[in-house]
């Protein structure tokens, strides 16, 4: 099993469970859900979410995906995208995602 993570709102992810399906805003305007490595997901985070609160860290188990994944170079890295909805079945594990006090994200210790 690869697991892949992706960060999204608290909200969204409860909303998705009665839908059985995950679509992120990504998937509508660039055409796949940005996922991460567990080596690359702090990175991420504190990049593109500093300070964000009601983050959930959604941990995919790649191998149940239904939707093609490919890994795709972003600024010398490959990173996962998702062609497609993700299966909600796939995700293994949900993890509240704050950041501490100085807004910054830490890699969660159940990782």
């Amino acid at each position: 099993m690869t697991t892949i993570l992706h960060i999204t709102q608290r909200e969204q992810w409860e909303q998705t469970k009665l839908l059985g399906t995950y679509q992120s805003d990504t998937l509508n305007s660039e055409g796949f859900i940005h996922c991460s490595s567990s080596k690359q997901i702090i990175k991420v985070a504190n990049r593109f979410f500093p300070n964000q609160k009601g983050l959930v860290l959604l941990c995919i188990n790649s191998d149940k995906v239904y939707a093609a994944i490919r890994y795709e170079g972003v600024e010398g890295e490959l990173f996962p995208h998702i062609y497609g909805a993700l299966n909600i079945d796939a995700v293994f594990k949900v993890i509240d995602f704050e950041p501490g006090e100085d807004g910054l994200f830490i890699l969660p210790k159940n990782i």
